[in-house]
């Protein structure tokens, strides 16, 4: 008998050297592709596939990444209703929504055999 994954890790840690100066401000991946960060297709793909728990292992400077699949706050929510965008307001609320989002700091480097 064979289960189904329902939990997947995603390691988001790193400091993203080879797109600098990009990621001097963002997380590499909270660049956009088209219209959207690069980790919410991934988030969005594993959703599709029957994921129900996303891990993500962040650093020190990730927080956009939680931020971004997080809740809204209370005042983006008032003022996207009272502008009358309630579209843009379920779009968030359904990102919000995909998973069960769990975050992991990763406390240091880690240190990555080479072969040579």
């Amino acid at each position: 008998m064979s289960r189904q994954v329902t939990k997947a890790v995603i390691a988001a840690a790193g400091f993203g050297t080879r797109f600098l100066p990009q990621t001097k401000a963002m997380p590499k991946e909270m660049l956009p592709l088209v219209d959207k960060p690069i980790i919410q297709y991934v988030v969005e793909e594993l959703v599709a596939s029957g994921i129900k728990d996303i891990i993500i292992v962040t650093g020190y400077n990730k927080r956009s990444i939680e931020d971004h699949f997080d809740t809204p706050n209370q005042d983006l929510v008032n003022n996207l209703q009272a502008g009358g965008k309630q579209a843009r307001l379920n779009d968030v609320m359904k990102i919000a929504n995909l998973a069960n989002f769990v975050y992991i700091r990763q406390k240091g480097l880690m240190a990555v055999p080479r072969r040579f």
